[in-house]
C-alpha cells in the first residue's frame, strides 16, 4: 500500500474516531476538542479551527508546501471582528496549547496567509496546533483552535 493511501486510511480512521468521541453536550463557553487534519489532496492538509470560549468563530487553516522548506498556512474564519486577531502555531494541542512555535499574520476581515520557515511533515510529526486569539489586548481569550494531525 502506497504511502499517500496509508495516510488517508489513517485520517479517515482518526476523524471516525474524534467523531465518535465528540458525541454528547458541550457546556456553553467551553473549549471543544478540534477535528482532525484532512488531507484535501496535491499536498495541501486542512485543519478544522473550532470554535473556543462561545466566539461564535470557527473556519480553517490550510497548510500547503511553498518550496524550499516552507509551509504557506491560510486561515479562514468566520464572524470576523473588527480588530486584528493574532494568530499562532503553538507547541502542544487544543484547547491547552503551549509555547508559540510559529508566528502568522493578524487575521484580518476573517482571513490570513503566511509563509513558515518550516515543512507540513515536520508540523504532522510533531505535537502542534493552529491557534487564533481574539485580540492583541485580549490575547489570552481564544477563538478558534485547530490541531496539526
Amino acid at each position: 500500500m502506497s504511502k499517500r493511501i496509508w495516510l488517508v486510511v489513517v485520517l479517515a480512521l482518526a476523524t471516525a474516531l474524534l467523531a465518535l468521541a465528540g458525541c454528547g453536550g458541550d457546556d456553553e463557553g467551553a473549549a471543544t476538542t478540534p477535528a482532525a487534519a484532512t488531507d484535501t489532496g496535491g499536498g495541501a492538509v486542512e485543519i478544522a479551527l473550532d470554535e473556543q470560549n462561545a466566539s461564535g468563530q470557527s473556519g480553517t487553516a490550510t497548510l500547503e508546501a511553498a518550496g524550499d522548506g516552507m509551509t504557506k498556512v491560510t486561515i479562514e474564519l468566520s464572524s470576523p471582528p473588527a480588530d486584528p486577531q493574532p494568530a499562532h502555531i503553538h507547541v502542544g494541542a487544543c484547547p491547552d496549547v503551549g509555547d508559540v512555535a510559529h508566528a502568522l499574520n493578524n487575521v484580518e476581515g476573517g482571513a490570513s496567509e503566511t509563509e513558515v520557515p518550516v515543512t507540513i511533515e515536520d508540523l504532522q510529526a510533531g505535537d502542534f496546533a493552529v491557534n487564533v486569539h481574539k485580540s492583541e489586548a485580549e490575547a489570552g481569550v481564544y477563538v478558534a483552535c485547530g490541531d496539526i494531525a
